[in-house]
């Protein structure tokens, strides 16, 4: 089964086992990580579940989509690697994924 690893706010690391094609918001709120408020449940129409992922995995991404990267420009804290982990679906090439979870805006 594939894993992220998720770096919290505090700085804590988890391993999370995701199944395919689980999202990596459903992968961290079934995880028991409880920062990612993920208020839309997942649908892409907010900006809650605002992750960065790590240099390595962003090439393995599927592109952004309009939609995730205008609502990342609500964030103050968005960067070249921000994204919306919701948008974010697990398959072979993302087992290891490391991501962090960005500061809440």
């Amino acid at each position: 089964m594939p894993q992220v690893i998720v770096t919290t706010r505090e700085g804590e690391t988890r391993t999370l086992q995701v199944g395919q094609g689980a999202s990596i918001m459903e992968a961290i709120r079934d995880g028991g990580i409880d920062e990612l408020l993920a208020l839309c449940g997942g649908v892409c129409a907010c900006a809650t579940c605002h992750v960065y992922v790590d240099d390595e995995f962003a090439p393995r991404l599927a592109p952004i989509s309009e939609d995730e990267s205008e609502l990342l420009e609500s964030s103050s804290h968005r960067t070249e690697r921000s994204r919306l982990s919701c948008q974010v679906r697990m398959n072979e090439d993302l087992c290891g994924v490391r991501v962090t979870v960005a500061p809440e805006d």
